[in-house]
């Protein structure tokens, strides 16, 4: 069915009424707080569970080749750094605190570093194949693959001074684009709607921009069918971008903005006219990327609006630690 960029336009001027109306017609569901905590409990009694096995098995999947014998020995085996650096994020503590609590956790295991040997793990190759290890295994387990998906950005303060949600608001785009020291990395993550699990996630200290397509570029080992964006993204460029990274098949869900053209790809043609024909049914897809702004409030009531390191490999190891983390309190579902 053939649509014009009048038409479209014209959908968008109403749109805000359009979409009162859809949520005013839309069922609410009211969330059963004790079903609700005895699930919680369950899901993090699972992550804890699972958590030694599928480091073994991640382990397992490496074979190390003429690892450096020469030296002092390392005082941590694979899986206690791995272990390690997976509570630390858990527990939310700096080094020097997660160091001190090796203490105590040094009269059952007999571990005792130097906080380090803490920050060392997040530039540990080995421990970076594990993790990545398994996060593959997580979404096999979960039979994660060519998804329907959401995704969304968001920021993380590099300072303990600074904020990130309140600097945006008070200074908006300006903190972001404009500041000449990085006092905030931005974190893009791509989620699968089914299990609720992230399949990828990309940051970067310059842009949400940047992250978004690196997150993309990890996205296609396991494959996207379906995806759901938010305005920002809501140009012709990055249709084209997403097809060119994953076929002509995939479905992409985009709110056009108020001088959006017909003129584009014909993705992009064909989601304008499912937009404008099929207004109800477009937004009924496009409003489960929801999932992935709480996925975003979950990861940070638990594990906080910060992220300590300075150097970005070892921030990328500290934000996909989260990733982890977050799936595996999927796992439980």
């Amino acid at each position: 069915m053939h649509v014009e960029t009048k038409e479209v336009r014209a959908v968008t001027k109403i749109l805000d009424d359009i979409i009162q109306e859809y949520k005013d017609a839309a069922p609410k569901e009211k969330r059963d707080w004790r079903t609700y905590e005895q699930q919680l409990a369950e899901r993090i009694k699972t992550a804890i569970r699972e958590l030694e096995p599928l480091v073994d098995e991640a382990i397992a999947a490496i074979k190390i080749v003429n690892e450096e014998t020469r030296g002092r020995k390392p005082e941590l085996t694979l899986k206690q750094k791995t272990l390690l650096l997976l509570l630390k994020r858990l527990f939310d503590k700096s080094n020097r605190e997660m160091s001190i609590m090796l203490v105590l956790f040094s009269l059952l295991s007999s571990i005792d570093v130097s906080y380090k040997t803490v920050e060392r793990l997040y530039s540990d190759e080995q421990v970076l194949m594990v993790l990545h290890n398994m996060h593959a295994l997580i979404l096999k387990k979960k039979g994660v693959k060519d998804s329907d998906s959401s995704g969304d950005g968001t920021g993380y303060s590099l300072s303990i001074k600074t904020h990130y949600a309140s600097a945006a608001q008070k200074l908006k785009d300006k903190v972001k684009e404009k500041s000449k020291k990085a006092r905030f990395i931005y974190s893009f993550k791509l989620l699968d709607l089914d299990s609720r699990m992230y399949i990828a996630n990309g940051i970067s200290f310059k842009s949400e921009q940047a992250a978004f397509l690196n997150a993309i570029e990890t996205a296609k080992k396991t494959g996207i069918s379906s995806i759901r964006l938010d305005r920002y993204y809501s140009r012709q460029k990055y249709v084209e971008i997403l097809e060119d990274k994953f076929g002509s098949k995939l479905k992409v869900y985009l709110i056009p903005k108020k001088n959006a053209t017909i003129k584009g790809s014909w993705k992009w043609k064909r989601m304008l006219n499912q937009f404008v024909n099929n207004t109800n049914e477009f937004l009924k897809e496009y409003f489960k990327r929801n999932q992935s702004e709480s996925g975003f409030s979950e990861d940070k009531r638990r594990f906080g609006w910060q992220i300590p390191q300075k150097i970005e490999e070892r921030i990328q190891t500290a934000d996909f630690t989260t990733l982890i983390w977050h799936n595996l309190f999927w796992l439980k579902t």
